[in-house]
C-alpha cells in the first residue's frame, strides 16, 4: 500500500537538474525566482548552462552577478532578451545590452511581481499608475480610474519557471526560508512546467499544511540539489 502511494506523487522527483530539464528548447521563455543571489535557482542554472539551448527569454527581477547566477547565461549568449527590474550588479548584461547583442525590457519591480502573480492567476492584463509619464507607458494603453491615470500592463507567464526554496515534498510542495522567498512563490505559479529545486526533500505529509508557501499543484519537477552556495553581491560589515 505504501509503495503505490508513494509512486503517486513520486512522479515529480527528479534525480538532478539536468534531468529536471528535460523538454526545455531554443527560443523559449524562461521564468527565474530569486533576488540578486538570494534564492536563485543555482542548479538548474548550471544545467541550464550545459544544455547549449539559445535565443532565450529570461524573466527575472535581475540578472545575478558576473560569474553567478544568470550571469553563466549571459557569459555563453545564451540569453536573446531579458525581461527585469534592475541589472546594475553585471558588468556583462551592460556590455552586451549596449553593443546590441542583448534585448532589455526594464519593468517596475512592482509591477514585474504582479505580471507573474497576475500571470500565474489567468489575468491577462491589469492597470497600474506605476510608470504613470514616463519610458515604461510608452505605447501602452493607459485610462483614467477616479480621476487618476494608470497603464495597461500584460502579464507574464513562462514555458518553464525555476525556483529554489528550502525544502520540499515528494508532491512538489514548498517551504522557502527566510527572505530567500522573495520572486519564487510568484515565479512558481506562473511557469507551464514549474521546476523546483530544494535543499531537502522530505516525504509528503512531513511538512506542515499551514507552513506550505507553494501548493504542489504549481510544481510538475522537484529535485534535491546538493552544494548550494552562499554567495552575497555586497558584504557590508561595521568597522570593529
Amino acid at each position: 500500500m505504501s509503495h503505490s502511494h508513494g509512486h503517486s506523487h513520486g512522479h515529480k522527483v527528479y534525480p538532478d537538474a539536468k534531468s529536471a530539464l528535460e523538454g526545455v528548447q531554443d527560443g523559449m521563455t524562461l521564468l527565474f525566482g530569486g533576488f540578486g543571489l538570494c534564492g536563485i535557482p543555482e542548479h538548474s542554472i548550471q544545467a541550464l548552462r550545459q544544455t547549449g539551448v539559445k535565443d532565450l527569454i529570461c524573466v527575472s527581477n535581475n540578472a545575478g552577478v558576473d560569474n553567478f547566477g544568470l550571469g553563466l547565461l549571459l557569459q555563453t549568449r545564451q540569453i536573446k532578451k531579458m525581461i527585469s527590474s534592475y541589472v546594475g550588479e553585471n558588468a556583462l548584461f551592460e556590455k552586451q545590452y549596449l553593443d546590441g547583442v542583448l534585448e532589455v525590457e526594464l519593468t517596475p519591480q512592482g509591477t514585474l511581481a504582479e505580471k507573474l502573480r497576475a500571470g500565474g492567476a489567468g489575468i491577462p492584463a491589469f492597470f497600474t499608475p506605476t510608470g504613470v509619464g514616463t519610458l515604461v507607458a510608452k505605447n501602452k494603453e493607459s485610462r483614467m480610474f477616479h480621476g487618476k491615470e494608470y497603464i495597461l500592463e500584460e502579464s507574464i507567464t513562462g514555458d518553464f519557471a525555476f525556483v529554489k526554496a528550502w525544502k520540499g515534498d515528494r508532491f512538489g510542495n514548498l517551504v522557502y526560508r527566510k527572505t530567500s522567498r522573495n520572486f519564487n512563490p510568484v515565479v512558481a505559479t506562473a511557469g507551464r512546467i514549474t521546476v523546483a529545486e530544494v535543499e531537502v526533500l522530505v516525504e509528503v505529509g512531513e511538512l506542515e499544511p499551514d507552513q506550505i508557501h507553494t501548493p504542489g499543484i504549481f510544481v510538475q519537477r522537484i529535485f534535491q540539489g546538493h552544494h548550494f552556495e552562499k554567495r552575497i553581491e555586497h558584504r557590508t560589515v561595521r568597522k570593529s
